[in-house]
């Protein structure tokens, strides 16, 4: 078990919730109070004015030195996904002109052009984080080589089900523990099934992420206040394990 599980509050996204946090200020106050709550690491997706996912330098740089300054220290993560931006020139072009950098950003390995952006992740310093959303991006990673560019890996299997999302989490684990991959694994879901993802993760050592940006509710299907409630339930998790 790692001496030091990791904690990473997923702020937004483009889920529905009353406390989703879009501008700088709203990302700075959910991360906050993530933070008190017990996160160890944030990831968000800065919008811009028309109220969009956007990898733009501009709110990139915003959106992170808003929430620097109010979470000192904590490490912050930006989503590249092609959700975003789907040209991959044109989001390795944005990548490249951002003035404010991450800490880290997810890069998801099932992505077109996500190599060469790994790359460029690289040479300007920024951690990776490689999202497996899937068996077959737990492949195509493994086949990479890329694994000692990066930080963690993300295991987030997208399954509705909270049981076919355990069996899928499951087999990335496996795989990558047969490539011998070592790196640090983050294990979410998504929906109702991210809490069985979490407790299965949590058992086994692994670090966990939750927030607004993988489930709205808790774990028996309430609505949750926002991230703060929904990182208690994940701190709770993990305090329940330690042994």
């Amino acid at each position: 078990m790692n001496d030091q599980i990791t904690l990473q509050a997923a702020l937004n996204g483009g889920r529905m919730h009353p406390t989703v946090p879009h501008t700088p200020e709203e990302l700075a106050v959910e991360a906050r109070a993530a933070v008190d709550a017990g996160a160890t690491s944030l990831h968000l997706h800065p919008y811009d004015e028309d109220g969009r996912e956007t990898l733009a330098p501009e709110p990139c740089a915003a959106a992170l030195h808003v929430v620097r300054s109010a979470c000192p220290g904590i490490p912050i993560s930006l989503s590249t996904s092609a959700d975003i931006e789907p040209d991959p020139e044109q989001r390795y072009e944005l990548i490249a002109s951002w003035t404010e950098l991450p800490d880290l950003v997810t890069a998801n390995q099932g992505e077109k052009g996500i190599h060469e952006l790994c790359e460029l992740l690289n040479e300007r310093d920024i951690g990776i984080e490689a999202g497996l959303l899937s068996l077959e991006d737990a492949l195509i990673f493994v086949a990479s080589d890329i694994a000692s560019q990066c930080v963690r890996a993300m295991v987030e299997p997208l399954d509705s089900n909270p049981d076919d999302a355990v069996v899928h989490a499951e087999a990335i684990e496996k795989t990558l523990d047969e490539a011998g991959i070592s790196l640090e694994q983050v294990h979410h879901g998504d929906g109702i099934a991210s809490w069985a993802v979490n407790r299965r993760a949590v058992a086994r050592g692994h670090a966990i992420r939750t927030g607004l940006e993988d489930t709205t509710v808790l774990p028996d299907g309430r609505p949750a206040s926002g991230n703060g409630e929904l990182i208690d339930v994940a701190v709770s998790m993990l305090a329940e394990n330690k042994p």
